[in-house]
C-alpha cells in the first residue's frame, strides 16, 4: 500500500512538474520572440538577407529556363531559399545566440532560478517555429509578387508540413549542440556563417544541384540541408521538374528518413554536448 501511494505521488509530481515547465515554456516563447525581433543582427540574417538574395538571384537568373524542363530558375531558387530559411532561423540563430547568452551570464542566471530547464528549450523551439512561419510567408510573397512563382497544391502542402517540421526540429537540435563550438559569443558568427554559406553552395541552393561536381554532391549529402532543399523542390516544383534531380526523382521518402535520422542525431548531440556555463566554469 505504501509503495503504491509513493508511486502515485511520484507520478503526480512528474505530471505537475511537466505542466509547470510547459506553462513557463509558453511564457519563455514570448520573451524569446521579443528578444529575437529586437536584435537587428537576427532580423538581417533571418529575414532581410534571404529576401535580398532571392531578389538579387531572381533578377539576374530568374527568367532562365532549366533544361530539359521549362522551369524557371526563380521557381527552383525559391525552394532552396525556403530550405535555407529553416537553417537561418534554427541552426544559425541558436548557434550564435546561445554562446552570447552563455558569455553574458544569461544561461548561468537561468540555471540558478527555480525555472525548469525544459522551459528554456521550449522557449527557443517556439521562437524558431514562429520566426520560420513569418519568414516563409515573406519569401513566398516576394516570389509571387516579383517572379510569378507557382504555389504548391494538394498533397504538396502535406510534404511541406513534414519537411518543415523535420527540418526545423533537426536543425534546432543541431544548433543547440553546435552552440558549444564557438569559444566566445562575439566569435560565434565567424564560426557559424561560413559553415552556412558552404552548405548553401554545395546543397543546390544557389545552383542547380545536378550540375555540381560529384564530390560536392557527396559532401552535401552528409548534411540535412541537401535533403531539406530536395524535399522543398518536391513541394514548389511541378512533377516534371524531377528530371532535374540526379536520380530523376525527388526521393521524398528518402528525404524524410534522412531528416528523421538527423532529428535523432541532433537530440543525442544536444543532450550530450550542451552546457550552461562557459568553458572552465563549474
Amino acid at each position: 500500500m505504501t509503495t503504491a501511494t509513493s508511486s502515485t505521488q511520484q507520478h503526480t509530481a512528474v505530471h505537475v512538474g511537466l505542466v509547470g515547465a510547459l506553462k513557463l515554456g509558453g511564457r519563455r516563447i514570448g520573451i524569446e520572440l521579443k528578444q529575437f525581433f529586437r536584435d537587428r543582427q537576427s532580423a538581417v540574417f533571418n529575414f532581410a538577407l534571404p529576401m535580398m538574395l532571392m531578389i538579387i538571384f531572381g533578377s539576374v537568373f530568374g527568367n532562365q529556363k532549366l533544361p530539359p524542363t521549362q522551369i524557371t530558375f526563380a521557381q527552383y531558387f525559391v525552394a532552396g531559399m525556403i530550405a535555407s530559411g529553416i537553417l537561418y532561423t534554427s541552426f544559425q540563430n541558436l548557434a550564435i545566440a546561445i554562446p552570447m547568452e552563455r558569455d553574458d551570464g544569461t544561461l548561468k542566471r537561468l540555471q540558478g532560478t527555480p525555472m525548469p530547464k525544459l522551459a528554456y528549450f521550449i522557449g527557443k523551439i517556439g521562437m524558431v517555429f514562429v520566426a520560420y512561419v513569418a519568414q516563409v510567408a515573406l519569401l513566398i510573397l516576394v516570389g509571387k509578387l516579383f517572379f510569378k512563382i507557382s504555389l504548391p497544391g494538394g498533397s504538396q502542402w502535406l510534404t511541406f508540413a513534414w519537411a518543415s517540421v523535420l527540418g526545423l526540429t533537426g536543425c534546432t537540435l543541431l544548433g543547440i549542440a553546435f552552440s558549444v563550438i564557438p569559444k566566445t559569443g562575439k566569435g560565434a558568427p565567424a564560426v557559424v556563417t561560413p559553415l552556412i554559406l558552404v552548405l548553401q553552395f554545395t546543397s543546390g541552393v544557389f545552383f542547380q544541384y545536378s550540375q555540381l561536381p560529384a564530390w560536392m554532391q557527396q559532401f552535401s549529402a552528409l548534411f540535412p540541408l541537401k535533403w531539406l532543399t530536395q524535399a522543398m523542390r518536391g513541394v514548389f516544383l511541378p512533377a516534371q521538374a524531377s528530371a532535374l534531380e540526379t536520380t530523376g526523382s525527388f526521393e521524398l521518402g528518402r528525404c524524410a528518413l534522412v531528416l528523421g535520422a538527423w532529428v535523432l542525431g541532433g537530440l543525442l548531440l544536444s543532450l550530450t554536448l550542451f552546457r550552461w556555463n562557459r568553458r572552465g566554469e563549474s
